[in-house]
């Protein structure tokens, strides 16, 4: 199992990670980030196959995401520092900062990400740089 992901995640090989969950097929790392296990979450044209908060255009760019978790109380913020009484999620894009995934903070200070139908799984936050997810490109909070 974890030969997988270190082989899909370079990164995870220089520093600790921990599978918290099995795979689930039922919801995806911006759901999961945006704190929501029943749904999976994409702006895809048909809502009967993907949830996508009302209101927000169903386009994959960085506005739309960025606009989605604003409907969950979120702001953009300035890094990725541990702030007592807020909930930090990192957006992470490719080249063309195009949306590829999303982490959310522990109270830790580490990071939590669902990754695709995969595990959940808790990592410091740069080890899922890389070829599949790009890099983080953004940070939002809101209050816990």
């Amino acid at each position: 199992m974890s030969d997988r992901l270190l082989a899909a995640f370079p990164g995870l090989r220089t520093t600790s990670f921990q599978i918290t969950s099995p795979p689930d097929f039922t919801y995806n790392c911006i759901a999961w980030a945006a704190n929501d296990c029943t749904e999976w979450w994409w702006p895809l044209d048909d809502s009967r196959q993907c949830f996508w908060p009302v209101g927000v255009e169903r386009q994959v760019t960085f506005e739309a995401f960025v606009l989605a978790f604003q409907t969950r109380g979120y702001s953009v913020c300035e890094d990725q520092s541990l702030e007592a009484g807020f909930v930090k999620v990192a957006l992470f894009a490719d080249a063309d900062r195009v949306p590829t995934h999303a982490a959310r903070q522990l109270p830790s200070g580490r990071w939590t990400s669902k990754l695709g139908h995969s595990e959940d799984i808790g990592h410091d936050l740069r080890a899922l740089e890389g070829a599949i997810y790009g890099s983080v490109v953004l940070f939002l909070k809101r209050p816990a």
